[in-house]
């Protein structure tokens, strides 16, 4: 069999095409120049990134890997590796802490993510005046942790409060709600929600209204129901928003400190005391920086971890499902 004829032109060998691959153009005196003046306008916000977060959250994990208690000066700050983890492994206060945290994010992050979503389609709806609208949607959000906490306090008081005080008027006995530990976990977290579903509707309803009209004009033309529409359109088209609220709620979920503070004290007994009131308690009452530090260090983690989770699901494509 004859051999197929040479065509003349040269065939570029793999070694040649990945030293051409390899040769980069040469930047002219402008790029260069636009180049440095980047670096030169990003070094200031990166200095105080560093500053606000890199060097208070390495302090911590330093911290955290040494014996620091102020109640025992004469024992110096020694280096004791993950001793302070392994004693929160072993200790039950810091399980069930974390455990009554964990019953927080469970109840608050969906029930403030539920409520902000309605409030959002409510006011998604209004043509006139959006900005009372979105005023109103704003001014749970904008009171202070401790003050909504003192509010609700006093609305779930036994003998004082408004709401003991509707019960017995629908003819039910009066419930001990900040005195019981599982009523106490449920007014805790229905003023979290309340707080926080405002925070929500205000993500969501940049959302909504970012979603363009024609998409459900042709599903209308289409014959989609509303309820179609709103699982097939809004829902999905509104991930991205969706996952923006429910990092900053479980964030804050994580960490939620005032409003139980405020209301029961962790109380009764230490039925209702968060992760967070026991790195205060550690640190604060016992003096303990060493395994305050560690435990504020793992509280870190949860959260970032929760982070991370969401920022993997916004990066699908909204209309994949």
């Amino acid at each position: 069999m004859a051999a197929p004829a040479s065509t003349g032109s040269p065939v570029p060998s793999v070694s040649a095409g990945r030293a051409t691959a390899a040769v980069r153009p040469r930047l002219s005196k402008l790029e260069r120049g636009e180049r440095l003046l980047g670096f030169a306008l990003l070094t200031p916000a990166a200095l105080l990134l560093a500053l606000v977060v890199v060097y208070p959250v390495g302090n911590l994990i330093w911290t955290s890997l040494h014996t620091v208690k102020l109640s025992e000066p004469w024992l110096g700050q020694p280096f004791v590796g993950l001793d302070n983890y392994f004693a929160a492994w072993e200790e039950p206060g810091f399980w069930h802490a974390t455990g009554n945290t964990l019953l927080l994010v469970g109840l608050t992050v969906p029930g403030a993510l539920v409520v902000g979503l309605g409030l959002a389609l409510l006011a998604n709806q209004v043509v006139h005046a959006k900005w009372v609208v979105r005023l109103a949607l704003l001014m749970p959000w904008m009171l202070p942790l401790v003050f909504v906490g003192l509010v609700f306090q006093w609305f779930f008081d036994t003998r004082l409060g408004i709401v003991n005080d509707i019960v017995a008027r629908l003819g039910f006995a009066p419930q001990p709600w900040l005195t019981s530990p599982g009523l106490a976990q449920a007014s805790i977290a229905i003023a979290i929600v309340w707080k926080s579903s405002s925070f929500v509707a205000m993500v969501l309803l940049a959302g909504l209204q970012s979603i363009p009209r024609s998409l459900y004009e042709a599903a209308e033309i289409d014959g989609a129901t509303r309820l179609q529409q709103f699982t097939s359109i809004t829902l999905p088209m509104l991930r991205p928003a969706i996952v923006v609220a429910l990092i900053f709620r479980t964030i804050t979920a994580v960490q939620t400190f005032d409003i139980p503070y405020a209301m029961t004290g962790g109380g009764p007994g230490n039925a209702t005391e968060t992760l967070a009131m026991y790195i205060q308690k550690t640190t604060i009452d016992f003096l303990d920086f060493g395994y305050g530090s560690a435990l504020a260090t793992l509280m870190f983690l949860v959260s970032m971890a929760a982070t991370a989770i969401y920022i993997r699901y916004v990066q699908r494509d909204p209309l994949d499902g």
